[in-house]
This record gives C-alpha cells, structure tokens and sequence, in this order.
C-alpha cells in the first residue's frame, strides 16, 4: 500500500485466510479505528487492556502489531474524506480489524459509514454475544439467565436503503409503476400521495450463508439451540422466507447433528403429539442441537420472562438490530456489549463497540469502554488467542464485581466506587491477576 498517511509496522505480518480458515502469526498486523467523540477515550483503554492480555497470556512470545487507519472525523481532517479508500483497502488486505463508534456526516454521500464498511467488505454477520456479568444493576429479576448470541443478517433488508421519499418525482415514478404493474399492492397503500415508500428484501441465499454460520458456530461450540426469529405471520415472503429457508440450511446440510420443529411437527402430524414429544427428547438427550423458530412479536416477551430457554438466535436485520438493544438493557446496556461484523467465508471481520460516539463526553475520560474491550476479546478468541479473551473476561468480572465501574454503572449501583475510563481499563488489568 502506497499511501502516505498509513504506516505499516515493520515487525508485524499479515493474517491469511483460505476457505474462511485463519492462519494467524505471533505479531498480527491488526488496523484500527479510534473512533470520533468519546472513541477517542475508550480506544485508549481497549488498545491498553487488549495488548495486556496478550502479552500475560502468551509471555511476550505474541504481540499484536497495532495500525492506525483512519475514518469519520479524523479521517476527514487528515484527508478530506470520511472514509478514504486507503481504509477500506487496509481492512481488506489486513483481514481482521477493530474500530471505535463513528458519526455519520450529514453530507458527504454516505448513508452510514459503518454500513459502507460492512458492504465493502461483505461483512455478511452480525455477531452480538450477551451476557450477564454478577453485580451490574439489571431491571430483570433474573439477569444471568441472559446467555445468548445474536447473528443478526448484515445486508439486507429495510437497511438496504431503498427508499423513496414523500413528494419527490422518484417516489411518483415508483408508485406509478406499482399502480400500474401492481394494482392489488398499490392499493394497499392507505394515503400514497402522503407515503414514503422503502422495500425490503430478504433473500435466499443471505439468509442461507448467515443461519449456516449460526448453526456451525452453535455446534462448535456445543450450544442447546439455534432459534430463527421473524414475522412470517405477515411478511410471508420475506421473514416468512427467512424462517423456511433457515430450517432447510439446517436439514440438507446439517442433517443428524440437528433436530428441528419442523421435524417435530412432520411426526406430530403423522404419528401423534406423544410420538413426537418422544422423537425430540430423545434427539436432544443424544447431544443434537435443536432448531426453532419464533415471531419477533413473541420474542420480544420472552426473552425478559424465559430468557434461559434461548442460547443462539438468527435473524433478519432489523430484528437482529431491535433484539441486541433490547438484550443488552437486561444485562447492563449496550456499554458493556459487544459486537463484531464478519464474512466467515472470506475471514474478514471488523469488530466494534456497539453504542454510539456520545460527542457531549468526548475527551472526558467518562464513558464506559466495556463495549469495545470485550469487542477486542471477540477479536482474540476470533483469532484463536482463547487464553487472552479469557484474562479480559476474568478481568472484567472482576472489576465489576469489585463495584469499580464508570458512571453508568456506578449511578445504578449502591456503594460502587466511580472511575474513569482510563482507570476502568487499569481496574480489569489489574483483576486479570499474574
């Protein structure tokens, strides 16, 4: 790579990936995004916390080779360009990254710069792994039954952004065509003259790649369940789709590592609810992962009264999207989860804080950096470095416990003791133990 502004480190190698297969060095070159407003804080803190835990978990004989590329604010100082293509190339050549909360311009052609990046790169999963961590406040009555892992489809769907906004001649030409080539849809419509339309689409083989990879990643590692979360009940050939093209992935290529509802109801239908109760405890005492499927609707009650009962979810975008917040209030908020985007075909990935850049505590040393610390401990565990990502789950436990927390934490919780982000980071060091 030519560009100026970006340096390489000279003592660090490239991850390589074939088939999706990782083959990491000792000394990774890893690029990074700090992040505008408050990422400028927390990125010190992550970058601090996740170069400790390497190098106590492997003495020295791992390192990561730290890259600064450049995006948002910064990137648009330095270069005139919220997102250069240097970064995008970075992250590409590079294949794993990690990046702080970046704010969208009102101008400059982007949409979101994160959904860019994501497209760029194909980043077809959304992975949020939410779990409760003993002593933070919690408006539920039992937090830690909160254990799930969220593969939210990254896409596609109404955040594809097909839109047409209310009186412009874009969104009259598109109505236009639908009156005329849709009549029974168009009318459908209640005040079309006053509407802004979007479309959404869902397609076959997104939907495919990402349940594939959230049954492969419940199998290896040994989770209960898989649940395909959708509105088929109204939308029949979108999330309708979704939910019966999820439980085709999971027979044809999954086949007697799995058991279905679908199954179940296949044997209900022939052979009796007894027969079939029978066929599915047996299928499960023999280690089988179960597949099923619920509404979104439906999802949304239990997951705050039988949270326990739902291990990996797979969902369409928005879905995904409304289910991590909704998650992440029970255990803490989305300060303390985490999040990364990846192609588990190609093996790219860029992991994330998951909240946004809270601008009015930027450079405050306030906000909470746990989101994008243990987004660093996915990337590690990501890489294969397991021993590393479990010191900085050990440490954050720890420092929780401790009642050691920042503002946000600290505020809910009675006789904590306030810290900064800065000293959060050294807290979770410190807790890692020798």
């Amino acid at each position: 790579m030519a560009d100026p502004i970006l340096k390489i480190p000279e003592e660090g190698e490239k991850i390589l990936s074939r088939d999706g297969v990782l083959s990491v060095p000792d000394t990774p070159i890893i690029p990074f995004v700090e992040g505008d407003g408050c990422g400028r804080d927390i990125w010190k803190a992550t970058q601090r916390v996740l170069s400790t835990a390497v190098k106590k978990a492997y003495r020295s004989r791992r390192k990561i080779a730290w890259m600064e590329v450049y995006a948002g604010e910064k990137a648009y100082s330095l270069c005139g360009s919220f997102l250069p293509d240097e970064t995008i190339q970075a992250f590409k050549e590079f294949l794993v990254g990690i990046k702080g909360p970046l704010t969208t311009p009102v101008s400059g052609g982007f949409r979101s710069l994160n959904m860019t990046l994501r497209t760029a790169l194909d980043l077809y999963v959304c992975q949020r792994p939410i779990r409760y961590f003993p002593g933070v406040p919690s408006p539920v009555k039992h937090p830690e039954y909160v254990d799930v892992v969220i593969f939210r489809e990254n896409t596609e769907d109404i955040y594809s952004g097909i839109e047409f906004e209310c009186g412009t001649p874009e969104q009259a030409r598109f109505l236009s065509l639908l009156k005329e080539e849709f009549p029974q849809e168009y009318n459908k419509i209640r005040s079309p003259e006053t509407a802004g339309v979007g479309v959404k689409p869902i397609s076959k083989y997104n939907t495919t790649r990402l349940v594939r990879a959230a049954i492969q990643f419940a199998l290896d590692n040994h989770r209960r369940s898989v649940t395909l979360v959708h509105k088929g009940t109204i939308l029949k050939y979108t999330e309708g789709a979704f939910r019966n093209w999820g439980y085709e992935v999971a027979e044809q290529e999954f086949g007697d590592r799995v058991y279905t509802l679908t199954q179940w109801e296949k044997t209900h239908s022939s052979q009796g609810e007894e027969t079939a109760n029978t066929e599915q405890a047996s299928a499960l005492k023999a280690g089988k992962l179960y597949i099923k499927d619920v509404t979104a609707d439906h999802m949304f009650q239990q997951i705050i009264t039988r949270a326990i009962e739902f291990d990996v979810l797979a969902t369409p975008n928005q879905n995904g999207d409304y289910l991590s917040d909704a998650l992440a209030a029970q255990v803490g908020g989305i300060g303390i989860t985490p999040g990364g985007n990846i192609n588990y075909i190609t093996g790219h990935a860029i992991f994330e804080a998951t909240h946004g850049t809270a601008p009015r505590y930027a450079d405050k040393d306030m906000v909470n950096p746990g989101s994008l610390i243990l987004s660093g401990a996915m990337m590690l565990r990501y890489l294969g470095w397991h021993e590393a990502a479990t010191l900085i789950i050990k440490g954050m436990e720890g420092a929780i416990a401790a009642k050691t927390v920042t503002y946000d934490l600290h505020r809910l919780m009675d006789g904590g003791t306030l810290l900064k982000t800065s000293e959060f980071g050294d807290a979770i060091i410190k807790h890692m133990g020798d």
